[in-house]
């Protein structure tokens, strides 16, 4: 069999590209879930790392130790089978919270980077004009660290959209579950892995394109 032919049982007979499709679906949804969830934390612990006081520091740092510190594949693991345990819980939704969790550490780190590469001096200045610590940081010292971090956010994404391919562990069908059911029916893995490393790579890239022009839009747009 050619590999033409490979690559028609793999993606056109009996409509499987619908498959494929279907798998993109449930990976872009869990991913995006995944990174509104993870940006909230992020930002949440982020701003906990940077309190004067202790106890919201300490927590803040425990979390992110954690979930820095131990593989993304066992947590989802344990939210799967020690967490939400309930007969009926989606799987989608349990995806989208372990990676939601998952990336809001890392999120933290890279918003607090952002944080600190703001002049202190923009802190003083916005308290000087009226503005509490509290407001300072809303509307002055955040836009900038966002502005600063946005590169490694958009990095934060793209890695997110791949690690996101271990669901099949708790039987969601997603992109590489897919491939998985297609190898079985076809008994043959390049035209099916194929496809999918090309759908990876084509979203990989255009997220990279896309953060790519909006850190360009921020720097032309930069009064300074």
């Amino acid at each position: 069999m050619s590999f033409i032919d490979k690559l028609y049982q793999a993606l056109i007979a009996n409509n499987r590209y619908m498959l494929y499709l279907e798998g993109l679906g449930v990976t872009m949804l869990v991913t995006v879930g995944a990174i509104v969830l993870g940006t909230v934390l992020g930002c949440v612990a982020a701003l906990l790392r940077t309190a004067e006081a202790k106890p919201p520091r300490f927590l803040a740092q425990v979390y992110i130790d954690v979930i820095r510190g131990t593989p993304v594949m066992v947590q989802l693991l344990i939210f799967y089978m020690v967490i939400f345990t309930a007969p009926n819980t989606s799987k989608v939704l349990v995806s989208i919270v372990a990676f939601g969790i998952n990336s809001g550490a890392y999120v933290a780190e890279i918003i607090r980077g952002g944080i600190a590469s703001v002049d202190p001096g923009q802190m003083e200045a916005g308290r000087s004009l009226g503005l509490s610590k509290g407001q300072t940081m809303w509307h002055v010292i955040l836009p900038q660290a966002v502005k600063n971090a946005l590169p490694a956010y958009a990095n934060e994404f793209i890695v997110l959209i791949k690690e996101t391919a271990v669901v099949g562990y708790i039987g969601l069908q997603d992109l590489t579950k897919i491939s998985s059911t297609i190898i079985s029916r076809t008994y043959e893995a390049m035209a099916p892995l194929l496809i999918i490393a090309a759908v990876y790579l084509a979203l990989t890239m255009g997220l990279s394109r896309l953060f790519a022009r909006m850190e360009r839009r921020l720097r032309r747009d930069d009064p300074s």
